[in-house]
């Protein structure tokens, strides 16, 4: 067994093709093929199903991709440690960052990605931008070594370490016209008030679409979604035009203009962003290192808000 049909073997079950995993490897598909055949006859099993249009693991070949992954991991690392004695940081680190993010997070992620860049030339960093559920599971099966990511809860779940970098309250905002300007009193409205009121949300799978939907469980209804952006001004701009109402953090709807912004009364839902990573640390010291980073700089920087201590 070889390191390389490990590495062949990975990028075939990540890509589900083995065109796709030949290119990304900048090899020729009848090598990559090639070799993951004689990784299988050296094992005794198939580890991959053939027979679809795309390219599946078997029950052997999912049980043995973790430990691939961690043989291709430790290796790195071990050339990792090497350069850290040389005291020049070289590797590779992925990041996941949560989709709808607005402007300002995103000026201030390159500002931080590139501050880092600028230390460590050698360390290559793979910015994913996805949903905070799907970027929770990459973090445990360990396709991505941290991620900014909204969340629903102060705590993380097992295996994962966070630190809540954006605490802020969520409002309802809507047009100077709305009906739920009826129930308010001094700026303020029952959550009930949401049940069966068109609402304008970020997607399913993001923290605050989660924190309001636990919410409005809590408060015996399902919120009736009527639109769903990623984008925050979008939920503004919906709302803007009447068709419901939008539910967003505060700070984005300060910047509403011509619309109205209302406060819950009984509940005090927040949306938070986090900074996570697997319980243990990242395996790379480049990893290692972008998390210190970030976790120093946003201790003090990003929207005004409520921030709390890690939580590891």
């Amino acid at each position: 067994m070889e390191l390389r049909q490990l590495l062949y073997f990975v990028a075939v079950a990540e890509e589900a093709n083995f065109t796709r995993a030949a290119a990304r490897l900048h090899l020729a598909q009848p090598g990559v093929s090639a070799q993951v055949r004689q990784l299988e006859r050296e094992l005794g099993q198939p580890l991959l199903d053939r027979s679809g249009r795309s390219v599946t693991l078997t029950e052997v070949g999912a049980a043995v991709l973790p430990y691939a992954r961690a043989a291709l991991a430790a290796v790195e690392g071990a050339r990792q440690t090497v350069a850290e004695f040389t005291g020049l940081l070289r590797g590779q680190v992925t990041l996941g960052l949560v989709s709808g993010a607005d402007a300002m997070w995103e000026s201030e992620a390159v500002s931080l990605l590139a501050d880092f860049h600028d230390a460590h030339p050698q360390v290559d960093i793979a910015v994913t931008a996805d949903g905070s559920e799907r970027m929770l599971a990459a973090l445990q099966c360990g396709e991505l070594d941290l991620a900014l990511l909204g969340t629903a809860d102060e705590e993380p779940p097992a295996g994962l370490a966070f630190q809540i970098v954006v605490d802020e309250p969520l409002v309802a905002v809507v047009a100077p016209d709305n009906p739920l300007l009826a129930a308010a009193e001094d700026g303020r409205v029952p959550l009930a008030a949401l049940r069966d009121v068109p609402l304008i949300c970020l997607p399913r799978g993001t923290g605050i679409r989660g924190v309001l939907e636990r919410v409005c469980a809590d408060a015996g209804f399902r919120p009736r979604i009527a639109f769903e952006a990623a984008a925050p001004k979008l939920l503004t701009g919906l709302a803007a035009r009447g068709l419901g109402v939008a539910v967003v953090p505060a700070p984005d709807a300060a910047g509403a203009g011509g619309l109205r912004t209302l406060e819950f009364r009984e509940v005090r839902p927040r949306g938070r962003i986090a900074l996570a990573w697997r319980a243990g640390g990242p395996a790379g010291p480049a990893a290692r290192e972008l998390l210190e980073h970030l976790r120093k700089a946003l201790g003090t920087a990003g929207r005004p808000g409520d921030r709390t201590a890690a939580k590891t």
